[in-house]
């Protein structure tokens, strides 16, 4: 668990919505780079706001001076509702993002997703596109194939492991091709990227530095 969490409760468009907040513990308001909304795995495998790739994101994001926030979808732990194949989960991290803006209405944003989680984002970023400017879209094993994944904006970062069991790489090659966007592989990285969280933090480090 990461240390000074501090969770929260939101109303859902089905129910309470258990969220979580870390905010970087040594800078100023005036200095946050901005704030980032990660999505979890799938909630009929397991997949919780505690997951070790999404507490991974929240440690990087963090050292990078962005407030970090998850939540649980529906059905999971003490949020409220049951699963709704990425539908339900996409309204309800809009209601949270809204609920963030408001909070914090200065601050850029980021949306960062794992596995199921990039589907919800990048259908998320997608809805708002017109509306509501997403700083960057941060996808970790892109769902390709198990959902219709949208089109994507050019600067998203795509981080795949090249040995992924689950998602295989080559499909992600094949949807991320047309879009002309590159995909960062991580050689030997399964699903979970057992043993290789460091590189999803040192990637994304650097990544966000040209931002």
């Amino acid at each position: 668990m990461i240390s000074n969490t501090k969770f929260f409760n939101i109303n859902g468009s089905v129910g309470i919505l258990h969220c979580a907040i870390n905010f970087p513990s040594s800078i100023k308001l005036l200095k946050l780079k901005g704030v980032v909304l990660i999505a979890h795995p799938h909630p009929l495998f397991g997949g919780t706001m505690d997951n070790k790739v999404v507490q991974t994101l929240v440690r990087v994001m963090l050292s990078l001076g962005y407030i970090s926030i998850r939540m649980n979808f529906r059905g999971v732990g003490a949020s409220s509702g049951t699963y709704d194949s990425g539908n339900g989960e996409t309204d309800d991290m809009e209601i949270l993002l809204r609920y963030i803006q408001k909070k914090y209405p200065y601050l850029p944003i980021i949306l960062a997703g794992f596995s199921f989680g990039t589907f919800v984002q990048a259908k998320l970023q997608k809805r708002l596109d017109k509306e509501i400017s997403i700083k960057i879209l941060i996808l970790i094993s892109v769902a390709v194939k198990k959902w219709l994944i949208p089109e994507v904006p050019k600067n998203t970062i795509i981080i795949h492991g090249e040995l992924d069991e689950i998602i295989p790489l080559k499909d992600v090659f094949l949807w991320a091709n047309p879009l002309d966007i590159p995909v960062v592989v991580i050689p030997g990285g399964g699903h979970f990227f057992h043993k290789k969280l460091h590189h999803i933090k040192n990637i994304i480090t650097q990544m966000l530095y040209s931002y």
